[in-house]
């Protein structure tokens, strides 16, 4: 029996592994990337476009296939997965390279001193349980503070102090501190020196145009310069709450209560025990002549000013005396 047809028809359907063309394709596995330099068939490339691509790609992904199959391998969890070899051509980046980041505060400190970097342990051994345990998380060794059964009583905690709610404070206040610190870092690293010299230079022109005496309203405005946005008042509102309301006043309350201590003066030691100030009560009632003048005026004595007494008076005697 004659099956060679049958076998001609079967290998029509399939084309040949190897790719044999005038000129050899250049692959490169460590980009998967295959180069054709062959010229092309300007006939066959007008007679149908899209079958002349499609060999084309055939042709350049056979050869690619062939050069991964030919590379050592290593296992996986997936499967065997080839070892790519190093590019051999280098491609164009479209960027820049990334600039460096700034160390940050800490890593300025660690490298002044000479401190190494450790990475932390995500797991921390706990003498109580005899077992690892997460450092951080739902059930982690920062919080073992705060879920612990029995918590010493500071000797001046109040009354209703808690804890377990001071704890967790503090607990909170120290990721707060660090994420703080991170955005710093983060804002320092996001600066560059050409954008704080243009923000310097800003606040430097905002600063002259406000030292003029119209406050820089009448002063010609240069091409392309900012506007400068003043300080809005605030108004609150006229309807507010009770509590909102008891609130704002007694803290007018304590406000004029501190103002009026910052500006009361010491009382001295004879009028510290007095309700009333006698020194201003006598200067006040002898409209300012002083002590011994009120008593000569209430006693009947000093109303030489008024009445033809006082001086005349003790000029009188002392005519007398001259007399004598």
């Amino acid at each position: 029996m004659d099956v060679s047809n049958i076998l001609a028809a079967h290998a029509a359907k399939y084309q040949a592994v190897t790719v044999e063309k005038d000129t050899p394709l250049d692959v490169d596995p460590g980009l998967l990337l295959v180069t054709d330099l062959n010229p092309i068939e300007e006939e066959t490339y007008n007679e149908n476009l899209e079958e002349h691509l499609q060999s084309l790609a055939r042709d350049g992904v056979q050869a690619l296939m062939a050069s991964l199959f030919s590379l050592p391998t290593k296992a996986s969890a997936d499967g065997p997965l080839a070892i790519l070899p190093p590019p051999v051509y280098q491609v164009p980046r479209a960027k820049p390279l990334p600039k460096p980041k700034p160390p940050t505060k800490w890593e300025r400190f660690a490298a002044a001193k000479g401190i190494q970097h450790k990475v932390r342990d995500k797991k921390v051994w706990d003498e109580e349980k005899q077992d690892w345990v997460d450092r951080w998380g739902r059930h982690g060794k920062n919080k073992e503070t705060q879920d612990q059964w029995i918590h010493e009583v500071p000797l001046n905690a109040d009354v209703d102090w808690d804890p377990r709610k001071a704890a967790r404070d503090e607990r909170k206040e120290r990721v707060s501190k660090n994420e703080k610190k991170h955005q710093q870092n983060v804002a320092r690293a996001s600066t560059t020196p050409r954008q704080e010299r243009k923000e310097e230079i800003e606040r430097t022109l905002a600063t002259t145009r406000q030292s003029t005496a119209s406050m820089g309203k009448f002063d010609k405005k240069l091409d392309g310069e900012k506007r400068i946005r003043g300080v809005k008042r605030k108004y609150d509102p006229t309807e507010t709450g009770v509590d909102k309301e008891m609130k704002s006043s007694l803290d007018l309350l304590a406000k004029m209560d501190s103002d009026s201590k910052k500006i009361r003066r010491e009382p001295r030691d004879n009028d510290r025990d007095d309700t009333l100030n006698v020194r201003k009560a006598i200067s006040h009632a002898s409209k300012g002549r002083g002590g011994l003048a009120l008593g000569r005026e209430l006693s009947g004595g000093g109303r030489g000013r008024g009445g033809g007494r006082g001086r005349g008076g003790r000029g009188g005697r002392g005519g007398g005396r001259g007399g004598r």
